[in-house]
């Protein structure tokens, strides 16, 4: 019985690392502040809108946007993606910087969402934002 569990809690972890993916990670020689500032800029440049952010806890999530499919309003239909940014000092004048996408599927009805996590490996997204963010340093 316990093997079982053991089983079953093993295959858990290994999908959630599945559908969320690894994060893609940058330190730059700047300091938070201006790496913060920098990333918030991009993000506007892109066309990524923010949802949550907390600078002092150091991470910023954004809205959700469309990869592919329909959007009528009531109705909707495809695949979507988010970004989660995650912000740490990694010394003097150094920030390290972590950016996970996750995707999914959403099928809209009358305003009720109905959201399946997708698995991707790749992550061009998120490597062009972080290079994105250096060249804005």
């Amino acid at each position: 019985m316990t093997r079982l569990l053991g089983a079953i809690a093993l295959m858990c972890v290994l999908a959630v690392a599945a559908i969320a993916g690894e994060p893609v990670s940058q330190t730059f020689g700047a300091p938070p502040e201006k790496v913060w500032s920098v990333t918030q800029s991009v993000l506007k440049q892109q066309g990524w809108d923010i949802e949550k952010q907390d600078q002092a806890n150091g991470w910023i999530n954004t809205e959700s946007r469309s990869v592919n499919g329909e959007d009528y309003g009531v109705y909707a239909k495809g695949a979507r993606h988010r970004l989660v940014i995650r912000f740490k000092p990694a010394g003097a004048n150094r920030t390290t910087v972590s950016v996970e996408r996750s995707m999914f599927n959403r099928e809209r009805i009358l305003w009720i969402d109905k959201d399946e996590p997708l698995t991707t490996t790749d992550q061009s997204v998120e490597k062009n934002f972080l290079a994105a963010i250096g060249a804005g340093l």
